[in-house]
C-alpha cells in the first residue's frame, strides 16, 4: 500500500504544499495539497513534475568521468573524490587560489544542508573567482539593500495581501509565483486586491500573464525603468506629495537626491520611456493617494542597463510616499531562519571589495558578475583560471553570450560539476558528481523565509530513502573541501581541532543551532516560548510566526538606524541616466528581453516529457509592424542577430509585445545537451544567451544586461541569399 508524504516544493521560492503518494522508492503520485496553510491547494506544472526528476532515465546517479573522446565512464565515489582532489590540489598549489572558479545555480538557494556547505567549501579553496546565478538577477537587489539600509540580505517584500495599490514593473509574479515574494497562487493574490476595491498596474514591455489580470497595462520602453520611476519621484515632489519631515526621522540623504531629480521630468523621460507625461503623472498621484500602497519591480528591472538604480529608486519611492515598513506597503520579514543576522559573520556585507583580475568588475556579497568566466578562463597571467567547479548550475545557457564560455570552458586545465545530468555546461566537465534528488533528503527553505510576508518556518522528512551508494549535495561538498584540507566551517585551524576531536557535521543539528540562534529562537533556554528544530518538526505544516511587524527601525542595520538614501553609486549612477535621456543611442534596432514560462525552470526540467508537451514555447514574440517589416509571418522561422551571436528562432507574431521590442525565453538551447537528455535534445529550441553581450554590463554592480539588447531581426531566406 502506498504511503502519503506532505511537502513543501523545492523548485522555487514560492514552496506551495504538495501530496505525494509513495511506495518504496517509487513516487506513484502527486497532488496539491489543499490542508497546506500557505498554498491552499494550488501548485504550478513544475510542482507536479517534481516525481519525475526522481524517476528519469537520463538523471546521472555515480560518478561519471569524461573520456578523451567526450564521453563519459561511471568511476566510484572514493575514485572520483581522489581524483578531483589530487587535481585541485595541484592546480591551486602550482597556480594560487584564485585559478579555481567556483558557480553555483538556482537550486542551491533551495536546499538548506548545500547552503550551510557552500561557504565551507569555497573558503578552503580560498578563491575569489566565485559567481552564481544570482550575479544574473538578484546582484542590483542586494547593493540596493546594502546601501539603503547596511545589510545585502535585508530584502523588503511588498505586501500585496494587505495592499488596496499595486504597482508592478518589470516583474511577472504570476508565472514566477512571485521572486523575491513568496506567493503561491500568485493570480488568485491578485483578484483579491480587486476585490477589496484596489486597483493593479502593470508596467512592462508585453503583456504579461500578470498584466492580463491588472485593471491596467502601460507598455514601457526596455532598459528604462529606473527613468519612470524617477519620474513618478519627481512628480511627487514637485506636487508636493512628499513628507519631508517624516522621511527626516526615518532616513537621511533626501536632498541630494531632490537636486537630482529635475533632469527626470515626466516630458523629459517621456520619449525614453515611451510613456506619455500625462500618464506618468496620472500614475504617480493614484500611487500616492493610495489607502496602502506598493511599488514592486524584479528581474526585468534589475538586469537592464540601469538595473541596480531602478531597483533603488523603487525602494526610494515607498520610502517617499511613506509605505516602507506600513501595512499593505513595503515591509521587512523577520523569518526564523535570519540570513541578514549572518551576513556580517559570513563575510557577505559588501560592495566592491574586490574586483575581477581583467576587467575590473566589483563584487556583491562575495560574488563577482558571471560575465567575467569566459575572460578570465582565456586571459593568460596571474590569477588566469584553470579549474573551474560549478554546483546545480548550467552558466553556458544561463549567462552572457553562451557561446564564447561554451569554447572556454574546453581551455580548462579541470573541471568538476556536481549536478543530476550531463547538461550544456557539465559535458565540459572531467568529472560529475551526482547528488540524490531532493526528494530523496530532509528540506527547510534556508533563503525564501526572508522573502515572505508571513513569518513560517517548516520542516519536511525525506519521501523516498536514498539508494546505498547515494551521496547528498552537502555530502559531496564536504568530501571536496576534505580532499583540499578543510571541513565544515572552511577555517583550517578550526576544521582541524574538529578533526582531532572526531566532530562529525549534522546539518540538522547546524540547523537547530542557527534557529534557535535566531529572531524567533529559544536561546538554548528551557522555559523559553522560542523555537527549535524539534518544535518544528513537530508541526507537519511547520510554524506560522506571525505577519511582518510595521515599522523599520528594528531591522535596518546602519550605525544611525536610519536609511540611506544618497550614496554615492547612485547619485552618478542618476546623472549617468540624464545623460542618457538627453542623447539616447538609438541604432534603429529592436530590443531584445526574456520572459519566464510557467512549465519552465531556468535552463533545466525540459528533460520531462510533461513539460515539454504540446505547442512549441521556444518563440520570439513579434509585434505585427515589426514582422511586417522583416517580412515575416507567423511561425515562420526567423534570423535574431546582436553583436555576439545569431541564431534561428520561430516567430509568433503578437500584439501583446511593444513594437520595437521582441521577447524570447530563457533557459533554451539544448542540442548540445541531446546525447544525454533525451527529451531536451528533442525539443532543444535556442539560446537567448547567444545573443546576450558579455562585455554590455550595468555600471554599478556589473550585471549583465539580458533585458534591453540591441538585435536585428530578418527572414531565414536572407542568409541564404547572402
Amino acid at each position: 500500500m502506498p504511503t502519503t508524504a506532505l511537502r513543501r516544493c523545492n523548485l522555487c521560492e514560492a514552496g506551495c504544499g504538495l501530496r505525494l503518494e509513495v511506495e518504496g522508492d517509487r513516487i506513484v503520485a502527486v497532488a496539491p495539497d489543499p490542508d497546506d496553510p500557505w498554498s491552499a491547494g494550488y501548485v504550478c506544472p513544475k510542482g507536479m513534475a517534481i516525481a519525475a526528476v526522481h524517476h528519469d532515465p537520463d538523471r546521472v546517479r555515480r560518478p561519471l568521468r569524461r573520456r578523451p573522446d567526450g564521453g563519459f565512464d561511471e568511476i566510484g565515489w572514493d575514485e572520483a573524490f581522489t581524483f578531483a582532489g589530487a587535481r585541485l590540489r595541484e592546480i591551486r598549489s602550482a597556480h594560487g587560489a584564485d585559478a579555481i572558479a567556483v558557480y553555483f545555480g538556482n537550486p542551491m538557494v533551495h536546499n538548506y544542508s548545500a547552503v550551510f556547505m557552500l561557504g565551507a567549501l569555497v573558503n578552503t579553496i580560498g578563491t575569489r573567482n566565485r559567481t552564481s546565478a544570482s550575479s544574473q538577477d538578484t546582484a542590483p537587489r542586494f547593493a540596493a539593500s546594502h546601501y539603503l539600509y547596511g545589510n545585502t540580505l535585508l530584502l523588503p517584500v511588498p505586501d500585496i495581501d494587505r495592499t488596496d495599490y499595486l504597482l508592478c514593473i518589470g516583474s511577472n509574479p504570476v508565472v514566477s509565483q512571485g521572486s523575491a515574494m513568496v506567493t503561491p497562487n500568485v493570480r488568485a493574490r491578485l483578484r483579491a486586491i480587486g476585490e477589496r476595491g484596489g486597483r493593479v498596474v502593470v508596467v512592462d514591455p508585453r503583456q504579461t500573464e500578470t498584466a492580463k489580470l491588472a485593471d491596467e497595462h502601460v507598455f514601457i520602453r526596455p532598459g528604462s525603468d529606473a527613468a519612470f520611476l524617477l519620474a513618478l519621484l519627481q512628480v511627487l515632489v514637485e506636487t508636493g506629495r512628499v513628507d519631508r519631515e517624516r522621511i527626516a526621522e526615518v532616513a537621511s540623504g533626501l536632498a541630494e537626491v531632490e537636486q537630482r531629480l529635475g533632469a527626470f521630468s515626466p516630458e523629459a523621460t517621456a520619449s525614453f520611456t515611451g510613456i506619455a507625461p500625462d500618464v506618468t503623472r496620472r500614475l504617480a498621484l493614484e500611487f500616492a493617494a493610495a489607502r496602502r500602497g506598493v511599488a514592486y519591480t524584479r528581474i526585468g528591472t534589475c538586469n537592464n542597463a540601469f538595473g541596480t538604480l531602478g531597483t533603488w529608486a523603487t525602494d526610494l519611492l515607498n520610502i517617499a510616499t511613506g509605505r516602507l515598513g506600513a501595512e499593505g506597503g513595503w515591509m521587512f520579514p523577520e523569518p526564523a531562519l535570519d540570513g541578514a543576522q549572518f551576513t556580517r559573520f559570513a563575510g557577505l556585507n559588501g560592495h566592491a571589495r574586490w574586483k575581477s583580475r581583467v576587467r575590473g568588475l566589483p563584487e556583491i556579497a562575495c560574488d563577482l558578475p558571471a560575465s567575467i568566466l569566459a575572460e578570465e578562463i582565456e586571459t593568460p597571467g596571474q590569477g588566469q583560471i584553470r579549474a573551474m567547479l560549478t554546483l546545480a548550475g548550467n552558466p553556458v545557457l544561463s549567462t552572457p553570450n553562451g557561446p564564447r564560455l561554451d569554447r572556454a570552458l574546453e581551455r580548462l586545465d579541470f573541471m568538476v560539476s556536481v549536478d543530476l545530468y550531463v547538461n550544456e555546461t557539465t559535458r565540459h566537465a572531467d568529472l560529475i558528481l551526482p547528488p540524490a534528488w531532493a526528494l530523496a533528503e530532509d528540506h527547510s527553505e534556508p533563503v525564501s523565509p526572508s522573502v515572505s510576508l508571513r513569518n513560517t518556518v517548516r520542516w519536511d522528512p525525506p519521501v523516498v530513502a536514498r539508494a546505498p551508494d547515494e551521496l547528498a549535495d552537502w555530502q559531496i561538498m564536504l568530501r571536496l573541501a576534505e580532499e583540499l584540507g578543510g571541513g565544515p566551517v572552511g577555517v583550517r585551524w578550526v576544521d582541524g581541532l574538529l578533526r582531532r576531536i572526531g566532530f562529525r557535521y549534522d546539518p540538522e543539528r547546524a540547523l537547530d543551532l542557527l534557529l534557535r540562534l535566531g529572531p524567533h529562537g529559544d536561546r538554548f533556554l528551557p522555559w523559553s516560548k522560542g523555537i527549535n528544530l524539534k518544535k518544528v518538526q513537530a508541526q507537519p505544516y511547520g510554524l506560522d510566526l506571525g505577519p511582518a511587524r510595521t515599522g523599520i527601525r528594528h531591522r535596518l542595520q546602519h550605525r544611525d538606524h536610519k536609511v540611506h538614501l544618497a550614496a554615492g553609486p547612485f547619485l552618478a549612477a542618476m546623472e549617468d541616466l540624464a545623460r542618457e535621456i538627453m542623447c539616447p543611442r538609438d541604432g534603429g534596432e529592436l530590443l531584445l528581453i526574456g520572459r519566464r514560462e510557467l512549465r519552465s525552470n531556468n535552463s533545466w526540467m525540459h528533460n520531462l516529457p510533461a513539460l515539454v508537451a504540446g505547442r512549441e514555447r521556444c518563440v520570439l514574440l513579434v509585434h505585427p509592424a515589426d514582422a511586417a517589416r522583416a517580412g515575416l509571418r507567423d511561425s515562420q522561422p526567423a534570423r535574431l542577430e546582436s553583436r555576439v551571436g545569431t541564431v534561428i528562432v520561430p516567430v509568433r507574431v503578437s500584439d501583446e509585445i511593444m513594437e520595437g521590442v521582441v521577447s524570447l525565453p530563457h533557459g533554451w538551447g539544448h542540442a548540445a545537451s541531446g546525447p544525454w537528455q533525451a527529451v531536451a535534445g528533442a525539443h532543444a529550441g535556442v539560446s537567448a544567451n547567444d545573443l546576450t553581450d558579455d562585455q554590455h554590463v550595468e555600471g554599478i554592480v556589473g550585471q549583465s544586461i539580458l533585458n534591453g539588447v540591441p538585435v536585428r531581426l530578418g527572414a531565414v531566406a536572407d542568409v541564404v541569399a547572402a
